[in-house]
C-alpha cells in the first residue's frame, strides 16, 4: 500500500495533476488531496486504484528495503536498451585520477 507522500511524489514524477489522476483512478480529487496532505486515509480500494493508475503512468513504488520507502520512474524498453549499450560500450581502461 502506498503512502500519501509516495502518491504526491509519484504524481510529480509522472507529471499528473490531481484532476487527471482522479480521472485515471476513478476516485475524487478530494480523496487524493486528503491522502497527500495526511488528513484522511483512503479506502483500500481507492488506494489500490491510485497506485495502479500511477504505475500505469510510469511510476515504480519501492517498499522498505533497508533504505526506506520511495518512488522512481520506470524505464521504457528503449531506454533500457540505450542504457545497456552505453554500459557495454567499452573504451580505454585507465585510472580515474585527475592530475
Amino acid at each position: 500500500m502506498i503512502t500519501g507522500s509516495q502518491c504526491r511524489a509519484a504524481r510529480a514524477l509522472v507529471d499528473l495533476s490531481r484532476d487527471r489522476l482522479a480521472t485515471l483512478a476513478g476516485v475524487s480529487v478530494d480523496i487524493i488531496t486528503h491522502f497527500e496532505r495526511k488528513l484522511e486515509e483512503p479506502t483500500r480500494n481507492d488506494a489500490s486504484a491510485l497506485q495502479l493508475a500511477l504505475e500505469e503512468a510510469g511510476a515504480v513504488f519501492i517498499s522498505d528495503n533497508g533504505g526506506g520507502i520511495g518512488v522512481r520512474l520506470k524505464f521504457t524498453k528503449s531506454e533500457a536498451k540505450r542504457i545497456a549499450v552505453l554500459e557495454n560500450e567499452g573504451g580505454i581502461v585507465a585510472p580515474d585520477r585527475v592530475p
